[in-house]
């Protein structure tokens, strides 16, 4: 008997269409047969059979009821009848009990029959594949716990202090100093700064550099909500607390027990929902819409702004008490255009984050377009860095990102780094774009320069050139330090 062929079992109480039967299936299939009940039922214990073909005319019993003492045995098998015409109630009753595949119909056809009987033992194996693979999926799948430890190893991955983009001389070295001191301690800290200056990424570096990295981060945006709404999602509701609370809910203070609770744009709350924040701070617990019961909490909060709190404190527009519950630590955040020698980096970041995301390649950015992105004032920061680049990628022709797909807001608005009088006006260059570009960028060079005293190593890192690149360059423009008469 040939072990790679599927196994078949014909179970018929007439001697010639059992032996018809087999002749047919025995070119493709190792075939059992069985005259009887019994003696099918003993072939099934000792040999692995992959379908059976059962006659409805049985010696002992019906080939529907014989079938569903196969189904309650060996569930695997694959069942087939085979029968005069497939009607009646009764008959169609033991068919679904039996869990039949298949009718054959006497007189049959080889043909038709060799298709269903490949069809079934298709059917067996893929069965089994899928029991396997679901076997294997329960063995091998990761716990809960499991998962949780490897999304939070990612999360600390991710969120460490080196890995946010900036330069060796960027103005944010030194607030990621002051993040990396007060991270440990649990102390509430407002983040202050422009909008899209990455105030919830240092909300969650913060976070998970500290002893709460392992218990949970939540974050909400404290201005896209109205205080009853808000008031619901930091402290939860009871079951019919307000006209669609069909359940209760858990708040967001309660799912960051133990964690960091990050309110974003705190200083759009109103007066009235300030008091009532206040009292959690002061107090430790919540106390959820429509219900009695406190519910203590032990989370530590970040708050961030974009407006100036100490002077919506002096005008008694933001409460002075609550000001001081929030503001242990204070971290500003410079807006992009004082940290102009990131730029470069961000750039190319979120180049490779857009090239993956949209599935789209490119070769990079130009020089000249580098220059215009680090020449303008980004009043929207990093948001609006990326979204003028997402546009360039999105527009581009060719491989490269160059100075004709920048949007004209950002040429227009491209300004000079530093007032000169003996470095040229951009603006009063004659000549076109090209030209322009240029004179903007000579100035850009000679700025990194003069700032790392000549220093080529460091003044090609903060530009994002290679030490090849920025000497091409300085022949180009012709750059040479000043002498003394």
């Amino acid at each position: 008997m040939n072990a790679a062929r599927p196994s078949m079992l014909v179970v018929d109480g007439e001697v010639l269409s059992l032996d018809s039967l087999s002749r047919t299936l025995a070119d493709e299939f190792d075939v059992h047969t069985a005259p009887n009940v019994a003696e099918a039922e003993r072939c099934l214990e000792s040999d692995y059979i992959q379908a059976v073909i059962a006659d409805q005319r049985l010696p002992e019993m019906r080939g529907v009821d014989f079938l569903a003492r196969v189904r309650e045995r060996w569930p695997d098998v694959v069942r087939m009848i085979l029968l005069e015409q497939p009607t009646g109630a009764g008959l169609i009753d033991g068919v679904t009990r039996a869990g039949v595949y298949q009718f054959i119909t006497k007189p049959w056809c080889p043909d038709q029959l060799l298709l269903t009987v490949r069809n079934a033992c298709r059917l067996h194996r893929l069965q089994r594949e899928n029991d396997l693979l679901a076997l294997e999926m329960r063995v091998t799948a990761p716990t809960l716990e499991q998962r949780m430890d490897r999304q939070r190893a990612y999360l600390k991955r991710n969120f460490r202090l080196d890995s946010i983009t900036r330069g060796p001389d960027s103005p944010l070295n030194r607030v990621c100093e002051q993040v990396a001191q007060v991270a440990p301690y649990d102390v509430p800290v407002l983040l202050t700064g422009e909008s899209g200056t990455g105030k919830e990424l240092f909300a969650r570096a913060l976070h998970y550099n500290s002893p709460r990295a392992d218990r949970p981060f939540v974050a909400e945006n404290c201005a896209a909500l109205a205080d009853d709404i808000l008031e619901s999602e930091l402290f939860g509701h009871a079951k019919g607390a307000f006209t669609g609370a069909v359940t209760a809910r858990i708040g967001l203070f309660e799912q960051a027990d133990g964690g960091t609770i990050f309110l974003d744009e705190i200083g759009e709350v109103s007066p009235a929902f300030q008091v009532k924040l206040l009292r959690v701070l002061q107090e430790g617990e919540v106390r959820p819409v429509g219900s009695n019961r406190r519910r203590r909490v032990d989370v530590r909060v970040v708050a961030a702004t974009n407006r100036d709190l100490a002077r919506e404190r002096r005008a008694g527009r933001f409460r002075e008490d609550l000001y001081y519950r929030l503001a242990g630590l204070c971290l500003h955040l410079p807006p992009l255009r004082d940290r102009r020698v990131d730029i470069p980096l961000i750039a190319r970041s979120l180049l490779e984050e857009l090239t993956r995301t949209l599935g789209k390649a490119c070769g990079g950015i130009t020089d000249e377009a580098m220059v215009c992105l680090q020449t303008y004032d980004w009043p929207g920061n990093v948001r609006e860095l990326r979204n003028e680049i997402q546009r360039m990628l999105i527009m581009a022709p060719g491989e490269r990102l160059g100075c004709e797909l920048l949007d004209p807001r950002v040429w227009q608005g491209a300004a000079p780094v530093a007032a000169d009088a003996e470095r040229p006006d951009p603006a009063a260059v004659p000549g076109g774009l090209k030209e322009q570009v240029e004179a903007l960028e000579e100035r850009l060079v000679r700025e990194a320069l003069d700032r790392h005293g000549w220093n080529k190593s460091q003044a090609a890192e903060s530009l994002g050139l290679s030490r090849v690149g920025l000497r091409n360059k300085l022949e180009r423009y012709g750059l040479a330090p000043k002498t003394d008469a």
